[in-house]
């Protein structure tokens, strides 16, 4: 078994509760040599007014401890923190990061309670900020309940939830479906169900001399329960078999933790409260059946009760309500337990269970419960947490492999990647492709007289150098004008660099020898869809409709889908520059080329999402 190792445990209940596997596996822990830190429940719902006096004992506890940490026993020390008790709030939950986990370091480094294992039985924030700040060697978390149907909310614990479990070395599970959800996002699970202290009820077998008081007087025969009186038992389960039977006695041991009232004015009903553990025995001795009376409910579909081995281990006869992990615990248990799917079978199944008493059933329960008592339990537990210790030391002695290993993976990776790329450069560079691919922006008709020629300017053009293209395109509108395809020219542009462009494009067609009164200038548009918008008002009040558009090769495609939805009455007939120097093909492709076509589509695309087109 474990030894020498320091394990911080994460309760979800607080140690002086009644005695479950939280406390027998940290005390058998520490008896074998481990230190233990148990930190007491820190809750995974907020509080209500029930909870008050659990609130008060806590501050009680952190009282007598030294700023909330005090040593049990041998080995076992509790931590008792006081926080804000809102588990899911993230305002709490960081204020109660310099309330909880300051302390919680303070205390490990003048304890040296260095590398520890994690174990947890929360799924919770708090849980997640300690295996966040505590250096540790291992994590394991026992998955005993759904916490899911705890909560009104359970997204809240979810998520949470989730990230340990994907984070964890090692994960035991309560039962079967408990299994089934770790291992969506862990492999490493193991089924654990919670087992039973035999030392304890040994020696009461071996000399069953001593009977409480408060059950000695109760009639016979006596219907046992042990364990808390919570929720999720079927009161009206309870009042059935009463009141069917009222020469039975129900006894019920344990604390109340929910409203009992409709248990009252039953005379053959009797709470006896809680008792010490080791009194357990004495009690169950007194029992005829142990009952496990639950209602069916999506909490109680993930549990199997610990009792029926504290049951069987008195050698008692069990009857429960039809409960999952039960039917499972009957398949590896030869059917011991009777089970009962309404309340008339439960009744049934009591009086069967009043019948077997015989020697070779006593021995078969007794067996079973040995089978399931928690030193077997806890043995096979330490021996995955130490076989994931030694795996976890042998990844870290290995580390000169791994990295050698992560090397040559890299390598191989950036060599990928090399190929990729110098494909991808070798396609755009040195093949047709990127003229492939810009042929369809291009629309070119013979040129046709029309009312205007109108030249789209180019403001920072395809360069992406302000003051360069228009020239090509003004050359070229002029040589259209010259041959007499239109008696007027349109400079279009709103772009500014020193001087306002369309007054440029202006200088240079007079200097070419376009008479001023032959231009006109539209000045305002910055972008195709203006240069559409502000030359289609010139149109209209001129009572022009047929245009000869001048712009560059790859500017076509959007320019004239522009003019189709917003000038519909124009007619348009396309006259890109012959030869523009900017796509020169006898240049080779170079960058600019495959930045100017990407220009064009992406623009295409913008103007189809603004419903320019």
């Amino acid at each position: 078994m474990l030894k020498n190792e320091n394990i911080i445990c994460i309760s979800s209940i607080d140690w002086d509760f009644v005695w479950q596997g939280h406390q027998e596996i940290m005390s058998t822990f520490a008896k074998n040599g481990n230190r233990v830190l148990f930190i007491e429940n820190t809750g995974v719902r907020s509080p209500g007014l029930k909870d008050i006096p659990r609130l008060k004992k806590r501050i009680l506890n952190w009282i007598k401890g030294t700023m909330g940490f005090r040593k049990e026993e041998e080995n076992i020390y509790i931590y008792s923190p006081v926080i804000l008790p809102f588990p899911y709030s993230k305002i709490a939950r960081w204020i109660n990061r310099f309330l909880f986990i300051g302390p919680l370091l303070r205390w490990i480094k003048a304890t040296q309670f260095h590398n520890p294992i994690i174990w947890t039985f929360l799924p919770t924030g708090i849980a997640l900020d300690i295996v966040n700040n505590v250096d540790n060697k291992l994590l394991v978390y026992y998955c005993i309940a759904d916490f899911y149907e705890l909560l009104s909310k359970p997204h809240k614990v979810k998520k949470t939830e989730d990230e340990l479990i994907k984070r964890c070395d090692l994960i035991f599970a309560q039962g079967k479906i408990l299994e089934q959800k770790c291992k969506l996002l862990n492999n490493n699970v193991h089924i654990f169900p919670f087992g039973v202290k035999m030392e304890a009820f040994d020696k009461f077998n071996n000399n069953p001399t001593y009977t409480p008081k408060d059950i000695e007087k109760i009639s016979k025969p006596i219907i046992g329960y042990v364990g808390g009186i919570h929720r999720h038992i079927d009161f009206e389960l309870l009042r059935f078999i009463a009141k069917s039977h009222p020469e039975w006695s129900i006894v019920l041991v344990g604390p109340i933790q929910t409203d009992v009232s409709a248990l009252k004015n039953l005379h053959n009903i009797f709470l006896l409260g809680q008792k010490n553990f080791s009194e357990l025995p004495a009690y169950i001795n007194q029992f005829d059946v142990g009952i496990v009376p639950y209602e069916i409910n999506p909490f109680t579909m993930t549990v199997i009760p610990t009792k029926l081995n504290e049951y069987h281990a008195m050698g008692k006869a069990v009857v429960t309500t039809d409960l999952p992990e039960v039917r499972n615990f009957n398949v590896k248990n030869g059917n011991l337990v009777n089970m009962a799917k309404t309340y008339e079978e439960f009744s049934n199944c009591i009086l069967e269970a009043f019948k077997a008493k015989s020697a070779p059933l006593l021995s078969q329960r007794i067996q079973s419960a040995r089978d399931n008592s928690w030193i077997v339990r806890i043995e096979r537990m330490s021996s995955f947490i130490e076989k994931s210790l030694e795996e976890k030391k042998a990844v870290s002695l290995n580390w000169q492999n791994r990295l050698l290993q992560f090397y040559r993976t890299s390598s191989r990776k950036a060599l990928k990647f090399a190929i990729v790329l110098g494909s991808i450069y070798l396609l755009l560079f040195y093949t047709p492709f990127i003229w492939y691919i810009a042929e369809p922006l291009k629309i070119i008709n013979n040129p046709n007289k029309a009312d205007v020629i109108v030249v789209f300017a180019a403001g920072v053009g395809e360069s992406g150098r302000a003051g360069q293209g228009y020239e090509e395109r003004v050359q070229y509108g002029v040589q259209l004008y010259n041959k007499g395809y239109a008696e007027h020219l349109i400079f279009s542009s709103g772009y500014k660099f020193i001087y306002e462009e369309p007054m440029l494009m202006k200088v240079l067609a007079v200097s070419l020898g376009v008479p001023q009164e032959a231009i006109i200038l539209e000045e305002k548009a910055t972008n195709t869809y203006e240069n559409v918008k502000f030359t289609d008002e010139i149109l209209k009040e001129k009572k022009w409709d047929s245009i000869l558009l001048v712009s560059s090769p790859y500017h076509m495609l959007r320019a004239g889908l522009v003019f189709k939805k917003n000038a519909k009455g124009v007619k348009v007939s396309y006259a890109p520059i012959l030869r523009s120097l900017y796509y020169d093909k006898k240049d080779g492709i170079k960058l600019r080329h495959i930045r100017g076509i990407i220009h064009e589509y992406l623009g295409i695309i913008y103007y189809l999402m603004r419903g320019y087109i």
